[in-house]
């Protein structure tokens, strides 16, 4: 039998967050090579904190990420929200910075160049928008630019923060194509996704998480309504001014909660509440994780 490739990613005892407070603590987890993963929890879960802290946007407070050998180009694309589109750049220039690893700053773009990014523009649908600004753009047809620009930066390890968010359905069906398409090239692709019935419907394995891993697995084993009620009720806990924490990791198996104890205090109190009573009936989460 072949050698098992090493994942595309190891995460140990990882710790990120803000101002020395967590937003995401202790996560253990391996995201193989070629997998394609979404990541979902409720409102204030930790998901883009995370997502940040993979692209190297955000160092971590504690722990570390691992990756293979030779550190594998990222493709990032963060929410809308977090992206100024009132600069008057043109979408040719917005798609032609996928291919920034090869020009560097003052490299010119040259003729077959501009030619692989017009062509990533047709793949999305935007064949002739090359002139057009940004700011002229609806939603979706800026997130197909934004795509465009990905497909550029080949990139083996892509990370995408709710990229179907905002956009009209015809768009978001496009989108999901293109994502089929990077998983079935074998690149790794990890996701911050809400909407759980499309998780169950196209991504074979999920991450689960309420500042912490509640499950990591497959999909199916992990959005149960015991695992969803348990992720919306540690949320809601949550105290955002506790302490730094400092407690051990835990080894996590796929489908398994992880193992912080609830009751722990690590030394110090994380707001947690853990026999806090959040509304819903056991067995009736949201399908929504917002």
């Amino acid at each position: 039998m072949p050698p098992t490739p090493p994942p595309a990613l190891r995460l140990h005892d990882l710790t990120v967050g803000y101002d020395r407070h967590p937003a995401v603590h202790h996560l253990q987890l391996d995201v193989a090579a070629g997998e394609l993963l979404a990541v979902v929890g409720p409102n204030g879960a930790g998901k883009s904190t995370l997502l940040k802290a993979l692209a190297g946007v955000l160092p971590p407070m504690g722990g570390r990420i691992e990756r293979p050998a030779g550190a594998p180009r990222i493709a990032y694309l963060p929410q809308q929200a977090d992206i100024d589109r009132s600069f008057p750049v043109t979408v040719l220039d917005t798609v032609a910075m996928g291919l920034w690893h090869e020009v560097g700053a003052w490299g010119r773009l040259g003729r077959e160049r501009l030619a692989r990014c017009r062509a990533a523009l047709a793949e999305v649908g935007l064949d002739g928008f090359e002139r057009r600004t940004l700011d002229t753009l609806s939603g979706g047809q800026f997130q197909r630019v934004l795509f465009a620009r990905l497909m550029l930066r080949d990139a083996p390890l892509i990370l995408l923060d709710e990229p179907f968010a905002a956009v009209d359905e015809p768009t978001a069906d496009h989108l999901l194509e293109l994502v089929d398409t990077w998983h079935r090239e074998g690149r790794t692709v990890i996701v911050v996704l809400h909407d759980l019935a499309l998780v169950r419907r196209v991504f074979p394995r999920t991450l689960l998480l309420a500042r912490e891993a509640i499950a990591h697995g497959p999909t199916a084993e992990v959005l149960t309504p015991a695992h969803l009620l348990r992720a919306s009720g540690l949320v809601e806990a949550f105290d955002d001014e506790a302490a730094p924490c400092e407690g051990p990791a835990v080894a996590q198996a796929p489908g398994q909660v992880h193992g912080h104890a609830h009751g722990h205090s690590h030394g110090h109190s994380h707001g947690h509440s853990h026999g806090h009573s959040h509304g819903h009936a056991p067995g009736q989460p949201h399908d929504h994780v917002h």
